[in-house]
């Protein structure tokens, strides 16, 4: 019963990463360490059925329900108090570092430290690259557009997998961030509900669809390259820090700085201490 509370606690903490723009759901994976585990999981679900949903359904039900109670929660704590907010996630991030250093302390050398540096710039190009203020409507949807929706699911689902690419930052380039967190908002107030499924189904397959297509990638280059691939994951994860910061800000309000200090160290200490479990 324990284990599964634990893994339901990191499903709410990676559900969250998940609405903030510049935080990836797949870095949180990581550096709580179940990031292997969901790969594989997810990549060979029907070889053992019974032990990937005690796995995977804790997690799952960890992440929905952060989206469900926290959507609203999280949108007022990012316009009011952005700075030290960021600062909590931040702080989950950089907690599951040292997990990772373990991993590859012993093979540090310039071939893999290039495709770390490949990895850390194009996220940071990612970074500065122009969100624009396009918006898509959901209003007279067609063929054309469900199928564009699922696609964009697809897509979303590939960079919340992959660590240090914030799906939501790719949403916001492509124009359904705020969209689809307006129609899951709407949707737990039971509003619309018909109208809301119309366009969260496809988006959710969508997304069911590249989670998968991505974790058979990972899965493969863990299997083969798994030095290699963890240098390239912990560019992704060293840049997305610096995404993180850039998206929030910087601010003189000593009680933000103060407060966001404090939340910073909660959050290297609840990922430590849950990346070990």
């Amino acid at each position: 019963m324990k284990e599964y509370l634990v893994l339901a606690i990191k499903g709410f903490i990676i559900g969250v990463a998940n609405i903030i723009p510049g935080v990836s759901g797949g870095t949180l994976a990581i550096t709580l360490g179940i990031y292997e585990r969901l790969i594989n999981a997810i990549s060979h679900f029907m070889k053992n059925i019974k032990e990937n949903i005690k796995l995977l359904f804790p997690i799952g039900i960890g992440a929905v329900l952060s989206l469900a109670i926290l959507s609203n929660a999280i949108s007022y704590a990012l316009t009011n108090f952005k700075f030290p907010t960021t600062l909590l996630f931040i702080g989950l991030i950089v907690g599951g570092i040292p997990l990772l250093y373990k991993k590859i302390d012993k093979e540090v050398n310039g071939k893999n430290i290039l495709l770390m540096l490949i990895t850390f710039s194009i996220v940071v190009l990612f970074t500065f690259m122009d969100s624009g203020n396009k918006v898509i409507s959901f209003a007279n949807m067609d063929i054309y557009k469900y199928i564009t929706l699922f696609i964009v699911g697809i897509i979303a689902a590939a960079t919340m997998v992959i660590p240090g690419i914030s799906g939501s930052f790719v949403l916001m380039l492509l124009g359904y961030y705020e969209p689809i967190i307006n129609t899951i908002k709407d949707f737990t107030h039971l509003n619309n509900i018909a109208s809301n499924l119309a366009i969260l189904i496809p988006f959710g397959i969508g997304v069911l669809v590249g989670i998968i297509l991505i974790a058979k990638l990972i899965e493969y280059l863990l299997a083969k390259h798994e030095v290699p691939t963890y240098f390239m994951i912990i560019g992704f994860i060293l840049a997305s820090i610096i995404s993180i910061i850039v998206e929030a800000g910087l601010t003189t309000n000593i009680m933000f700085i103060v407060s966001g200090i404090i939340l910073f160290m909660l959050g290297f200490v609840i990922a430590y201490k849950l990346g070990e479990k």
